[in-house]
């Protein structure tokens, strides 16, 4: 995580600090030549679009205020979606006994991508369901499973 990530995730924290709401996550990106700043939460029932907007018109001008980001960016505040990814302890805790998607930066016994049920993670390993643990250094990327 950036340090503009980590400071716009702490001011965030703070916002949301009496709220319903939950910080999934931030990611600051440049795509094209515009820089994205983007502020994921969630709650219980899920967010709407009223509440992506009531939140980033509260976080606009504290962004402003703190001048975390120097030059031009676009703010958007939304859900983390349906498949989302898992990067915080909390997250994999929540989400224990669910189907996951599991995709490593190389192959690991010829695979790169596992399907199961999320049982346990610790500091060396992800725990699915009958399956072998898998090395945490490998995995590149952890999401709730979509099935359609």
């Amino acid at each position: 995580m950036s340090k503009i990530e980590s400071q716009v995730e702490i001011l965030t924290a703070e916002i949301l600090a009496d709220t319903d709401y939950e910080l999934v996550d931030v990611e600051y990106v440049k795509e094209g030549r515009d820089w994205f700043l983007r502020v994921f939460v969630d709650k219980n029932g899920g967010i709407d679009l009223d509440d992506c907007q009531t939140l980033s018109e509260r976080l606009s001008p504290k962004l402003d205020e703190a001048d975390i980001i120097g030059g031009a960016y676009i703010l958007e505040v939304s859900s983390p979606g349906i498949d989302r990814v898992l990067k915080k302890d909390k997250d994999f805790i929540r989400e224990a006994g669910k189907i996951v998607d599991v995709t490593l930066y190389a192959p690991l016994d010829g695979k790169k991508f596992f399907v199961g049920e999320l049982v346990n993670r610790d500091e060396k390993f992800l725990y699915l369901k009958d399956a072998e643990p898998l090395p945490r250094e490998k995995i590149a990327l952890v999401r709730l499973h979509i099935d359609f």
